[in-house]
């Protein structure tokens, strides 16, 4: 009798192993590892050499450029995320906490395209109909080409599929979803896995754009297994807090386009909008206080005004806080140290708080100089003219280097009619605003 298979697969990231493991040699994941039954291990062998075809090696000289057609989703904001709009038979995965407006958008994003004459699907597995119902009549979102799809079962969105043409589906939400050929639970590794690849199966048949609604974990990724994020062609993540009223669409991996686009939204009574004046949306320039700095960010191909905020107060404790908010706290205290030994300033016995306005992260080092500026400004209790930014990067040695992006930056800034920059050297387009040269960290206290 031959010897019964044995395999255990990580529920967090799919690795398959033969032996009972307590923790993932792969994503570092606790007592993840379950047991797979016989037909499970058939659906895990079968959907790894799905896609393994045999093919020839062909010189790349010989291969015929394809040209991606792109269509609008009537919505601005969308578009420049996706890279100038939806591409058929693609995949594209959204992923957000709970309430940031993941359904709202796509159900408005839905009714736009069903608005073109063509055919859209919206299937939910965590809302009946009548509740998307409710959402769309206050989106104004109500039109015949759209169609709602209250089902969970993967093989009924197939046969509706095949029923009439779509050339939109959206699914709500991927965790929702199961096989029935399939045992494990919903949202699991296998099943997850699965029904991705069957998706995109339809997707690339079918010339149909699928959209993916994904819940994250508390640590800000995709709830389930990291797979689906590697099967899908497009992952977007939505930021802010439900709180708020602006949201932030980002691409992190997009094969028809960049990944460095950000969609900025607002939230209002009739749904998520897309936001017309985003320049002034991260600065207050009413009142002159201390701690407050400007800077020019770059998000992509737009270059956005940011309010650095920075608070130094006398620390009580022995071990002084030091904390930021949309800012790298690995980086803070590398600028706190440079201040101590470079200016000479004794920030050891006071807390140091750092803020980004507008819920914005910040991942370049453009914003160096200004968390420097808006730290001195708070300990000396002297305000920064709101007329003046701050950009640079700023080195371990003390130095100010100059970022890329300066001429579109500044121009930005003069639209919004600020009239002094502090930077690393001179721009090589001439500006009418007045310019500032700041090749090292001592001279930004001159400047004050």
């Amino acid at each position: 009798m031959a010897k019964k298979k044995i395999l255990f697969e990580c529920q967090h990231c799919g690795l398959t192993t033969p032996k009972w493991m307590g923790k993932c040699t792969n994503c570092g994941a606790w007592d993840s590892f379950v047991e797979l039954t016989e037909h499970q291990q058939e659906v895990v062998k079968h959907s790894k050499s799905a896609s393994s075809t045999t093919s020839k090696a062909v010189s790349i000289n010989e291969i015929v450029e394809s040209e991606i057609y792109r269509y609008s989703s009537l919505d601005k904001e969308l578009d420049g995320v996706l890279g100038g709009g939806i591409v058929p038979g693609s995949l594209t995965l959204i992923g957000g906490s709970p309430g940031v407006g993941k359904s709202t958008l796509l159900l408005k994003v839905a009714s736009n395209i069903a608005s073109t004459n063509k055919n859209v699907l919206y299937v939910t597995g965590e809302e009946s109909s009548g509740q998307i119902k409710l959402r769309a009549n206050r989106l104004s979102s109500n039109n015949d080409s759209l169609y709602l799809l209250s089902e969970i079962r993967l093989e009924q969105i197939l046969v509706e599929l095949e029923h009439r043409e779509y050339e939109f589906l959206i699914i709500d939400s991927i965790q929702t979803i199961y096989s029935e050929n399939i045992t494990s639970a919903p949202g699991s590794v296998t099943q997850v896995r699965q029904i991705t690849f069957e998706l995109m199966r339809i997707a690339k048949e079918k010339d149909i754009a699928i959209f993916i609604i994904g819940h994250i974990t508390k640590e800000g990724s995709i709830a389930g297994p990291r797979v689906l994020e590697h099967m899908v062609d497009t992952v977007l993540y939505f930021e802010g807090d439900s709180s708020q009223e602006l949201r932030i669409l980002r691409g992190f991996k997009n094969r028809f386009g960049p990944t460095s686009e950000i969609g900025v939204f607002e939230m209002r009574n009739d749904g998520l909008i897309s936001a017309t004046d985003v320049a002034s949306r991260f600065f207050n320039r009413n009142s002159e206080q201390s701690g407050s700095a400007l800077t020019v960010v770059m998000e992509g191909s737009r270059p956005i005004i940011l309010e650095v905020q920075a608070l130094v107060s006398e620390s009580h404790t022995p071990n002084s806080k030091r904390q930021a908010t949309g800012f790298d706290n690995n980086r803070l205290n590398m600028l706190l140290a440079l201040l101590e030994r470079k200016l000479e300033i004794p920030l050891s016995g006071y807390d140091v708080f750092i803020n980004i306005t507008g819920g914005i992260k910040i991942t370049e080092t453009s914003a160096d100089l200004a968390i420097l500026a808006a730290i001195i400004s708070s300990f000396r209790n002297r305000a920064i003219s709101k007329e003046t930014v701050f950009i640079g990067e700023v080195s371990l040695v003390g130095d100010v280097r100059e970022v890329y992006g300066t001429d579109v930056r500044l121009k930005e800034a003069q639209m919004q009619n600020i009239s002094k920059a502090l930077l690393a050297k001179k721009p090589l387009e001439k500006t009418n605003m007045k310019i500032f040269i700041a090749d090292e960290v001592t001279k930004l206290l001159e400047w004050y």
